[in-house]
């Protein structure tokens, strides 16, 4: 029988937050907190990108806290296209930090969520910064820069965010994009070798 993994409610700026939670595999050396794709498309917290990620670093012993930001599924507040949800985000991490820990800080986002995720990394400190399918050119803010350690991957047939406008952002920074081929923006087909991918890169 599949283990479904536990929800918890946890208090941000403007309501609870829905949040899934995996713990980590054996002795936990780091937080993950991941992002989920834009709600306005259908994006929460079960998408399979983002389940994916938390799987794979649960195994490399982070404990993996997946919210619904702000109007999504049953957290509460009103979707505000990605301002709002970094003060979600914070909310998350400083109640992930009273239960586990000042541990290693891990950001990490699809699409939408990764948009969030660098910039809720301009506001605080993490050790590392996961970017996929990253929503650049997309709202009014511009995607921020990003540490040089961050990284970012990209599916090199992605239909809703050309993979030119990820390198377009990523050439001035002179940031390393890796290039999935064949595949498009939600990494079909391409769910197994992405875990790898992020289990390697760790």
């Amino acid at each position: 029988m599949l283990k479904v993994p536990p929800v918890i409610s946890i208090r941000g700026p403007v309501g609870s937050l829905e949040t899934i939670y995996i713990a980590a595999h054996g002795e936990t050396r780091g937080i993950a907190v991941i992002c989920h794709p834009n709600p306005t498309q259908g994006g929460t917290n079960t998408n399979k990108v983002v389940q994916t990620t938390a799987k794979a670093l649960s195994q490399l012993g982070y404990a993996c806290y997946c919210p619904n930001l702000r109007g999504v599924g049953n957290s509460e507040g009103v979707h505000d296209y990605g301002t709002g949800e970094v003060d979600d985000v914070i909310a998350v991490v400083e109640h992930a930090r009273a239960e586990q820990g000042d541990l290693s800080l891990a950001l990490a986002g699809f699409s939408f969520g990764g948009f969030v995720a660098a910039r809720v990394r301009e506001r605080i400190e993490a050790d590392q910064l996961l970017l996929m399918g990253v929503a650049v050119g997309k709202y009014a803010i511009p995607t921020p820069e990003v540490p040089a350690n961050t990284l970012v991957v990209h599916g090199e047939e992605d239909e809703v965010i050309p993979l030119s406008a990820v390198l377009d952002w990523a050439r001035p920074q002179g940031l390393p994009v890796t290039v999935f081929p064949g595949t498009g923006h939600f990494f079909h087909g391409k769910l197994v070798p992405l875990g790898k991918w992020i289990q390697r890169c760790w």
